[in-house]
This record gives C-alpha cells, structure tokens and sequence, in this order.
C-alpha cells in the first residue's frame, strides 16, 4: 500500500495540491520519494486519493489526486472519549489508541484529582494525525481544548452519556448487559477518570446528569489503557468491529 499525506481542505481527483512543511519532510527525508512515486492522501474528513507526487524542490513537494479511495469504513456509532488529563505523556498514548479505534472527538477533562499539567493540543492533534496515517483511517478526530468535568456535565448532547467507573461502583455491573439489549446510540460519550478515579461526588453528580455507570469487570486498569478496552467493548456490542 502507498504511504499516506494529510492534506486538509483535500478538493477534486486532477488537483494538484501542495503537501504542509512536515508531510513534505516526512515525504522526502524519511520516506525518500521523488516525482513520479505514487502516494495516497487524505483530507480527515473521511475523503481519500491515490496521488502522484509531480514537483519535489526545496521545501516544497506538489502532488495530483487521480483515484478516489474507498478508506475503511467508520463506526456506526459517533463516539467522543472524555479523558482526564494524564501524568506525564501517558495522555499522548490515549489520543493514539482512541484514534486508531475510531472515535470522532478526544475532549481533555479537569477534575478533582486531576494532576496532570494541560500540554499543547496541536501537539495531541499531531498524534491523531499521525495514529489515523497509520491504521489508514480517513478520519482525523476532533481533539477539542480541556474543560473541567462539571461543564462537559452540563454541555454534552449526547444521545448515550456513559461514565466508565471502578469496579463495585453500585449500578455498574449490568450496564453492559443493558446496552447489549438497547439499539446502538447515534452519539455517545465515554467519560474516563484520572489516574485516581472519580470522587464519590463526581459519580453522584454524573449520576444525577444522566450519566450512566459503566464498568469492564472486577479488574481496575491503568488509566491510559482502560479507555482503549473499553471502547473495544463498546464496538463490539454496537457491531462496529
């Protein structure tokens, strides 16, 4: 398979188009293609091309769509993981996984016990670039700026609102079970703790929004990798995988 360009704002098949600075240096130094190598490009938006690459000089690099893509398909089910920021670069590590899963948006959360110091999102943006390019996803996910847990409470539209918890959290246990008897949402929201779990007041609240408690089982989890399970999980039952 060719090697994949994010080119946003991707028009019409027969229009060249100039690659951003970094896909350019990542088509020359890294991957050191020349004109006439063929190339795949796509705008995150779920809009793909063949392309072949016309003009390389100095800091530039021109390439013409001329086949129309069929990228894989995306889930049924418009889901956005509503992570508490991370210690460390363990929040880079969430953006990649969510994104090669395939939810639509990443919304950074503040909360109680959040330690974690709030790092650039363009740089989270280039990860989910960069995750997409790599599981040939055509769709980039939104990854939006952090908000404290109360206003995702009070802003989210979902249709299904889940708050993934600890196990032994009371009302958690069946939750699975009950959306395996439920037709899947068209939107849904996953919102995940921090590395030391929601406060009881947290859950209390979330509870009384309209969140409803989910668990993955009697296991607790590293906070940077129960968010990719549980949405595995989620797919699964919403026949997305």
């Amino acid at each position: 398979m060719p090697p994949r360009f994010y080119v946003p704002g991707l028009a019409e098949s027969d229009t060249p188009v100039a690659l951003s600075d970094d896909e350019a240096r990542h088509l020359t130094r890294v991957l050191r293609l020349g004109a006439g190598d063929t190339v795949s490009v796509f705008d995150g938006r779920g809009v793909e091309f063949l392309a072949r690459v016309e003009q390389v000089t100095t800091g530039r690099v021109v390439v013409r769509p001329y086949q129309s893509v069929a990228p894989a398909p995306e889930p049924a089910v418009a889901l956005t993981v509503a992570q508490a920021l991370l210690k460390g670069r363990t929040f880079d590590d969430v953006v990649r996984d969510v994104t090669m899963v395939g939810a639509v948006a990443v919304q950074p959360l503040l909360t109680e016990r959040t330690e974690a110091r709030v790092r650039n999102i363009g740089r989270w943006t280039r990860i989910a670039i960069a995750s997409a390019k790599q599981c040939r996803r055509a769709v980039v996910p939104e990854v939006r700026a952090p908000q404290p847990f109360r206003a995702l409470l009070d802003d989210d539209r979902s249709q299904l609102r889940l708050l993934l918890v600890e196990p032994g959290t009371a009302g958690a246990p069946g939750a699975l079970r009950a959306l395996e008897q439920a037709s899947p949402p068209a939107t849904a929201v996953l919102a995940v703790g921090p590395e030391g779990g929601w406060s009881a007041e947290e859950v209390a609240t979330a509870t009384a929004a309209g969140f409803v408690p989910v668990t993955l089982g009697r296991r607790t989890l590293r906070a940077d990798a129960v968010v990719v399970c549980a949405v595995s999980v989620l797919q699964y039952i919403w026949g997305d995988m």
